[in-house]
């Protein structure tokens, strides 16, 4: 199952709660963590075939910063 990995600015439970709706309704998305104690606050997500663009998109319809952490 491809892998991606984004840096954000989803840093505490409650930003958890607010980007949750966003990634879950991603159906691209099939699993999903923030690493809150990572510097980068590192997103990674797991799908059959997840989309950059749109995970991009959802996390910021949420309303936090994000971009992809180079491989």
């Amino acid at each position: 199952m491809p892998t991606l990995k984004f840096k954000t600015s989803i840093n505490c439970a409650n930003c958890l709660r607010a980007v949750t709706p966003f990634l879950d309704a991603e159906a691209s998305v099939e699993k999903w963590q923030v690493d809150t104690t990572s510097p980068d606050k590192v997103l990674t997500v797991e799908g059959e075939n997840p989309i950059p663009e749109l995970i991009m998109k959802s996390v910021a319809q949420a309303g936090f910063d994000i971009e992809p952490l180079a491989a």
